[in-house]
């Protein structure tokens, strides 16, 4: 009894979601082109609070040398990027990698991407009001946050901000308020608002390069003398509070390390490129090409601006909350200031709604499936939006603004961000092991999968002869083909790694703040670990991958997808403990959601489906990427 129990509590984690064939004449044409898809690329990936994240990182994290954070996070975010576009590829259709994961590896899966995907819009519009705050408040002196500060200071734990800033608040419920009422996005808006952005990063950039001084590259102690009052940081964006040790990079490798774990966020939006595989013209060229210049122009981009500032301005003396006017007092039109920062804040305001109005989205697509409230699901009467979404959303985004620092907001985003892309790798890597999933249909097809080799029965009764049979097909498989035995010996091996990459970027974190010392303790242990995963990623490339045909595959696997995920945990390792601890509640209340409520009311749903997936199936649901701004 209890081992049915176990097995039919373990069918319904892995229980995957079918999905109803398109209509041909309902099927999406392809006309994108790599041009399209660049523009729709760097219009999402551009993101508007960049001056705010370059300078707090400039101060207080990386120095001059936040431009290797911006690029080392480009490097990592390209490589994710061409995962997520296989990962769209085994589902023929645009959506989400909430969709993608529902369709491929199951409904614990599937949750844990799009309860992530909920953060990572919540926090990131949550930080785009909280940016928009910043700039209203320079732009009229500073009084906001000087009354907020003296009337609702917190004098809580660090990860929360130096005051209540009730101007965010009161900013996302207006913006929750015109959802509610049927706002809808505005498209000619939404390029105006890029082309704003585009000019202010074009005047910042050029403003840096003519006015800028190399010698703040290269800092020294006597340079640091010679301003030590420095000044109050009123906004709380918190940092490690030194100056560093001068010259690029004050603050070491750590920094640069650190550094990008919080740029990463900024490359987010690569995935809208990736879904768009069925309407690109020619797929298996134009995506990763499109991928590869999108995030090469964002870099060009992040890394101007930030050598701008760091040029302009002494990195340790930049005003992180609002370092528009500084650099502007050293351009050539001092009146500049004003066309900069009000074209800055409506862009943050038309960023912002363009988030909210995709956020509600993913919340109503969890609900629906069961995984979330059904009362979510309910539908305004007169103004048919998801009202009930739109204002829990709101509400939740709202309490984030008034309580959280800027940059934690952007690190929660970062963590959740960098989540989904080793999920979606983790994905990849698996599913080109597994057996063939396009003739679900075909019940003989299972029925044979599921019988045991009749050369393997009489292996049951000798043991040894069974071990030895196992441990020779991790290296020597028979079939050439994908079988039920290899993939769950991929999928294993995959696992295993996984845990020995967590226990390796712990020890390699402890070992940078050692300066990577060759006689430590830790040397031993990351080589024994370093071996074990060599070994392990071995028997995985020994198994035979699935031949089935895709517009793109990810090249180099299983060593590409492994290395991704490497990286994004040893990135994930830099965030800092106050936004880990945040980031532990958030799942551990999606969790218990999940558990105690979506594992029993999504099999309403599910009752009828057989756990494996058509692929040559397109999905019924279009669900937007979980993407903040």
């Amino acid at each position: 009894m209890l081992r049915q129990f176990v097995h039919q509590f373990g069918q319904k984690l892995i229980c995957k979601q079918l999905l109803e064939p398109i209509d041909e004449s309902e099927r999406p044409v392809a006309h994108l082109n790599t041009l399209n898809l660049v523009i729709l690329g760097v219009g999402r990936m551009l993101k508007a609070g960049v001056y705010i994240v370059a300078g707090a990182v400039a101060k207080y994290i990386a120095g001059p040398a936040t431009i290797i954070s911006f690029l080392v996070a480009a490097m990592f975010s390209m490589l994710s990027g061409l995962c997520y576009a296989e990962f769209g590829a085994w589902v023929p259709r645009s959506g989400s990698a909430y969709l993608y994961s529902y369709v491929t590896m199951g409904q614990l899966y599937a949750f844990v991407i799009g309860w992530n995907g909920i953060l990572s819009l919540v926090m990131g519009t949550a930080g785009l009001a909280r940016a928009s705050s910043y700039i209203f408040d320079s732009l009229i002196g500073n009084h906001i946050s000087q009354a907020l500060q003296e009337t609702f200071s917190l004098h809580l734990p660090y990860s929360l901000a130096t005051y209540a800033d009730f101007f965010a608040l009161g900013l996302v419920l207006l913006m929750t308020g015109l959802l509610v009422l049927g706002a809808h996005e505005s498209i000619l808006v939404t390029k105006i608002s890029i082309g704003i952005n585009i000019l202010v990063l074009i005047f910042i950039i050029i403003t840096g390069f003519v006015k800028g001084d190399l010698h703040n590259w290269k800092l020294t102690e006597q340079d640091y003398k010679l301003n030590t009052s420095g000044s109050r940081d009123i906004y709380g964006l918190g940092g490690l509070g030194l100056l560093g040790s001068g010259g690029f990079a004050p603050f070491g490798f750590e920094g640069i390390l650190q550094g990008a774990a919080t740029c990463f966020y900024y490359y987010f939006g690569v995935d809208g490129i990736a879904a768009k595989g069925v309407e690109a013209l020619n797929p298996h060229r134009s995506i990763p090409w499109s991928i590869v210049i999108t995030i090469f122009i964002c870099f060009l981009a992040y890394s101007g601006v930030s050598a701008a500032f760091t040029l302009v301005v002494p990195y340790h003396q930049i005003q992180p909350h609002d370092p528009l006017p500084q650099i502007i007092l050293h351009s050539w039109w001092l009146p500049a200031r004003y066309f900069v920062t009000i074209g800055t804040l409506c862009n943050f305001i038309s960023r912002m709604h363009s988030a909210m109005f995709r956020m509600p989205s993913l919340i109503y697509t969890m609900a629906e499936d069961g995984l979330l409230f059904r009362v979510l699901t309910r539908i305004h009467v007169h103004t048919g939006t998801h009202a009930v979404a739109i204002m829990s959303a709101g509400n939740l985004t709202g309490i984030m603004a008034l309580l959280f620092r800027f940059t934690d907001l952007v690190d929660l985003v970062a963590v959740g961000t960098l989540l989904i892309y080793s999920l979606v790798a983790f994905s990849v890597l698996v599913l080109r092991y597994q057996p063939d999933q396009n003739l679900s249909k075909n019940e003989n097809t299972e029925e044979e999968i599921e019988m045991p080799d009749p050369e393997e029965r009489p292996l049951d009764s000798e043991p040894e002869a069974r071990n030895s049979n196992i441990l020779k097909s991790l290296w020597f498989p028979i079939s050439t083909i994908p079988t039920r035995k290899s993939g769950q010996i991929v999928y294993g091996c995959a696992s295993l790694l996984v845990l020995l990459m967590i226990i390796l970027s712990l020890i390699l974190v402890q070992w940078s703040s050692q300066g990577f010392s060759g006689d430590s303790e830790y040397t031993p242990v990351a080589v024994l670990l370093l071996l074990l995963i060599i070994g392990v990623t071995v028997i995985i490339w020994r198994q035979p991958q699935n031949p089935i045909p895709l517009y793109f595959k990810v090249p180099a696997l299983p060593v590409l997808p492994l290395v991704i995920i490497f990286v994004n945990i040893y990135l994930m390792m830099q965030i800092t403990s106050g936004t880990w601890a945040i980031f532990a509640i958030w799942n551990v209340i999606g969790f218990l959601i999940y558990f105690g409520y979506g594992i029993r009311h999504s099999l309403e749903e599910n009752d009828e489906q057989q756990p494996p997936a058509s692929t040559s199936q397109t999905p019924d649901k279009n669900t937007p990427s979980p993407e903040a701004s």
